[in-house]
């Protein structure tokens, strides 16, 4: 044998005994003894305490077709650590982030000559973890770094989870909720883990549970990992089915969610989207998108569900982004009760006030709603979002059949531009902006009404069914507020309106005229039209005062003259009614026709009569049924109007006019004074 074979055998058999005698080693070697070294290691490097109580061990095995070829044939480290226990910083509530029962993970050994540490699994056994955030912003979760780059990259491929539990204390989001979390075992089919929760959130009482499975892939990121949850937050009810892909950045969460709760606004806290007040409201849906830095790019796709009883679907869209978020999509209600829209201005009982949490109480003496707008919530995103009621189903008194609006919010302004109703066989345009920013909220309505028909406009009344007579009008409003209440209570501008070229119910006219043999006449052989000139309503508002510039009401056979104010911010009337009858009555009463009171509680009356009650509540539905119905416009007179109706109007300015009644005078100081 050569020289060279020999110091060839030698040295392959020296290089064999040494790595027999490391393997020998290596499965001897009491690693309990390395454990200070590991947890001083681990401490310097995240600035907490780090301990493992139990013992340390250390298997080999070679996982079949890991890597392929000869590196097969190269075993991998298995560390099995038990109690492993990891501190929290000294200003969180609990002195222990993390514990495990058992800590076991595999080491890849060929990429640690490349400086990446590749663990394919990981495995906890009953883990419990306690996660805090103060109100400073300090988290436990964010660790200490000496601010240079580590020449090591970790690469953790799979996580594997048995029972355990998660405790999370956020001041910030006033969140206080804690997580059990079980296997399931076979029966679970791909959900192998179950958990459920309780605790607080925002003040509201937490409670829910859910499945997953039991292996969270971090590498492959094909993978799907089953989500099945379903999550009370006060009285909001979330059900979420489907997968997520991605987990170490929520790549791709793809759910069919279904949302309920009192009210939309109760969302706001839970997804940070600026929605309206609402009775109570399920609705389903596709919702797919991922995560970043911003928030994420998110996908609410065709929703259906129900507010209140009105139906409502649609497709929303909400992206990310600086300075704020925005929300984009259409919404259509094909059967929209328009009831179920009250709560947005807090025109909604008292009822539900209670089931949506609306901490406010509406005066018993007052009938203008006094809750106030979140108004601070509308600079958190920006909107464009379509809405479309194709069906409104209403009240007799309310004869709305469509509406359709854009709804935009930018750097907390709010638009409604255009908002259309179909309203009376006619359309009322406006265009509402809301300055969410001002302190109070500062509003502008702009309002068009074109070919409102009488009989369709006032359908309660029987004696107006035969009339042919249209409205026409406009309306321009400016107020500051927080509520409906305030902001006619502040609100400046004018309301016109003007009714020509029709005909209208010689019982109302007659009524309203008080001539009482007509009205025993009419009632006894029915209803006949009269021919009506021209009617003309001119409202001035001051600091929420509505002064009459000019009313009347002209017919071939009468003129009716309005006088007055109606305050809104005290919610009072004082309203004069003079009727000038054209001709000769058997029996006329020609005394005034007085409307005072409060909204709640309108008095109205004459001096005598026993009529009195029944023509001033004629007068005030016709009279006051515009400002009652959101302030319905009150009209321009426009442009090929007939002669008259401008005369009428030039008349009516120059008349002189009786000092406006006082609200709550009585019977008797009325009379005196005539």
């Amino acid at each position: 044998m050569s020289r060279a074979a020999k110091i060839l055998i030698w040295s392959g058999g020296g290089l064999l005994a040494i790595l027999v005698i490391a393997v020998a080693v290596l499965l001897n070697f009491n690693w309990n003894s390395v454990k200070p070294w590991i947890n001083s290691r681990v401490s310097e490097a995240t600035g907490r305490a780090f301990d493992i109580r139990g013992d340390l061990s250390l298997t080999w095995h070679a996982p079949p077709g890991s890597q392929g070829g000869w590196r097969d044939w190269i075993p991998w480290p298995r560390l099995n650590a038990r109690d492993v226990v990891f501190g929290n910083p000294d200003w969180a509530a609990e002195p222990t982030m993390a514990q495990a029962r058992q800590v076991t993970f595999s080491v890849s050994p060929l990429p640690l000559l490349r400086h990446r540490i590749v663990i394919p699994s990981l495995a906890l056994d009953e883990p419990r973890l306690f996660l805090q955030r103060d109100k400073d912003g300090r988290n436990n979760w964010t660790f200490h770094s000496s601010g240079k780059p580590s020449a090591w990259e970790l690469d953790l491929q799979r996580l594997i989870l048995s029972k355990g539990a998660v405790h999370l204390v956020d001041a910030i989001k006033h969140a206080d909720i804690k997580a059990q979390i079980d296997t399931l075992g076979k029966e679970g089919g791909d959900y192998q883990i179950g958990w459920k929760l309780d605790g607080t959130f925002n003040g509201e009482a937490v409670s829910g549970n859910g499945r997953a499975g039991s292996v969270l892939s971090l590498r492959d990121q094909q993978a799907k990992y089953p989500i099945d949850a379903t999550v009370h937050v006060g009285k909001t009810t979330i059900d979420a089915t489907g997968t997520l892909t991605e987990p170490t950045r929520l790549g791709a969460l793809d759910l069919r969610l279904k949302l309920a709760s009192v009210s939309m606004a109760q969302l706001y806290p839970l997804i940070h989207v600026v929605l309206p007040e609402t009775p109570p409201f399920s609705t389903e849906g596709h919702l797919y998108g991922a995560l970043n830095e911003l928030g994420g790019d998110w996908n609410y796709e065709k929703f259906s569900g129900k507010v209140g009883s009105s139906d409502l679907s649609g497709s929303l869209h909400f992206k990310a982004r600086k300075p704020r978020p925005l929300l984009e999509g259409t919404v259509e209600s094909n059967y929209l009760n328009f009831r179920d829209l009250s709560p947005i201005v807090g025109a909604d009982s008292e009822k539900s006030k209670a089931q949506r949490n609306a901490k406010v109480d509406q005066p018993k003496d007052k009938v203008l709603p006094v809750e106030t707008f979140k108004t601070d919530r509308l600079d958190s995103i920006d909107a464009d979002v379509q809405f479309t009621g194709r069906k409104i189903v209403r009240e007799k008194e309310l004869p709305i059949d469509h509406l359709v609006t854009r709804i935009q919010l930018q750097d907390g302004e709010l638009t409604l531009a255009p908002l259309k109703f179909g309203i009376a066989g006619g359309n009322l345009v406006s265009n509402l902006k809301i300055h969410g920013k001002s302190k109070p909220m500062k509003a502008q309505l702009r309002l068009t009404a074109r070919h409102l028909k009488l009989k369709q406009l006032f359908p309660t009344i029987k004696e107006m069914q035969a009339s042919l007579g249209e409205i026409n009008g406009e309306a321009a409003l400016s107020a500051t507020g927080n509520s409906v209440a305030t902001l006619l209570a502040s609100s400046d501008g004018e309301l016109r309106a003007v009714i020509n070229q029709g005909t209208i119910s010689k019982l109302l006219l007659e009524e309203m005229g008080l001539n009482i043999s007509t009205i025993i006449a009419t009632k006894l052989f029915g209803d006949k039209q009269v021919q009506l000139n021209c009617a003309v309503n001119d409202f001035t508002i001051e600091n929420g005062v509505m002064q009459s510039r000019a009313f009347v009401v002209d017919t071939k056979d009468a003129t009716i003259y309005v006088n007055g104010r109606i305050n809104l911010a005290k919610e009072q009337l004082a309203l004069e009614i003079r009727p000038d009858s054209k001709g000769m009555r058997l029996i006329s009463l020609r005394s005034p026709l007085y409307v005072n009171g409060s909204f709640k509680k309108p008095d109205v009356g004459v001096d005598k009569g026993v009529l009195a009650a029944k023509a001033g509540g004629a007068v005030a539905l016709g009279v006051l049924a515009p400002v009652a119905a959101a302030l319905i416009p009150l009209i321009n007179v426009g442009p090929g109007e007939k002669s008259e109706c401008g005369t009428l109007l030039a008349q009516a300015g120059e008349k002189p006019a009786a000092p406006p009644p006082v609200a709550g005078k009585g019977e008797g100081e009325r009379s005196s004074g005539r």
